[in-house]
C-alpha cells in the first residue's frame, strides 16, 4: 500500500498546483512537463519504465557552465537548452 500513498501524494501535488495562484504559468514550467512525461512512461506497456521516467526527470546536458547559475539543480532539462533538452528530443 506504500505505492498507493505515493500515487495519491503526486495527485494531491497536481491538484494543489492547479489551485495555486499563478497556476496558468505553472503549466508552462519545464519541470512540470518533465513530471507529466515521466507519469506517461509509468503507464507504458513497454519494459524499462523506470529508466525512461528517470531520464525524463534528469538533465543530461554535460556542458560545463562558465559560471554557476544557481545553488541547486533544476531536476529536468529545460526546453530549448542544450543538446539533451526536451525540444531536441521531440525533433528526433
Amino acid at each position: 500500500m506504500e505505492h498507493r500513498a505515493h500515487l495519491l501524494a503526486i495527485a494531491a501535488f497536481l491538484d494543489r498546483l492547479e489551485r495555486a495562484q499563478g497556476a496558468a504559468d505553472a503549466a508552462e514550467d519545464f519541470r512540470l512537463g518533465a513530471l507529466r512525461g515521466a507519469l506517461h512512461e509509468l503507464v507504458s506497456p513497454e519494459p524499462g519504465r523506470v529508466m525512461r521516467a528517470q531520464m525524463r526527470l534528469s538533465d543530461q546536458d554535460l556542458t560545463l557552465l562558465d559560471l554557476r547559475d544557481s545553488q541547486s539543480a533544476y531536476g529536468a532539462p529545460q526546453r530549448g537548452e542544450g543538446p539533451h533538452s526536451l525540444d531536441s528530443e521531440a525533433e528526433q
